[in-house]
């Protein structure tokens, strides 16, 4: 199993529209790839990709842009992972073999506990804790 850099970036740009998520300005793409340092001509694939999964909406014109189709906490690492590259982790199912069923049955098990695990984080927690908008007094 290897994650894409394009996951990776879809990650962070995702991240980046949920700290705006309950404001109604739309975030652009000049904007969204030099905050997260993501090539802008590679991000316009991702966030294609992203809209076509129905994870952000667009708009266009001048006073276009994108934002998060639904709140942060609705939408799960693992949702992220399969619309961007696909099954977490692809094994093939071959059982032959005297211990073909066993191994099968093992990596069925970490798939299982990877998709559980991926299931659990929402992308209200890649927000940093550390926030610029954090003011002291």
């Amino acid at each position: 199993m290897k994650l894409s850099v394009k996951v990776e970036y879809a990650c962070r740009v995702l991240a980046q529209l949920a700290k705006n998520h309950s404001s109604p300005e739309l975030a652009h793409i000049e904007e969204l790839a030099e905050k997260e340092a993501v090539p802008a001509n590679y991000l316009v694939q991702i966030l294609s990709d992203l809209r076509n999964g129905g994870l952000i909406t667009s708009r266009r014109g001048k006073q276009g842009g994108y934002a998060l189709a639904r709140s942060p906490e609705t939408i799960s690492l693992y949702e992220i992972v399969s619309l961007v590259d696909g099954d977490l982790l692809e094994f093939s199912s071959n059982s032959d073999g005297e211990s073909g069923r066993r191994v099968s049955s093992i990596w069925k098990e970490v798939r299982a506990d990877l998709e559980e695990k991926t299931r659990s984080y929402t992308l209200d927690m890649f927000l940093s804790e550390d926030s610029d908008d954090m003011y002291y007094i």
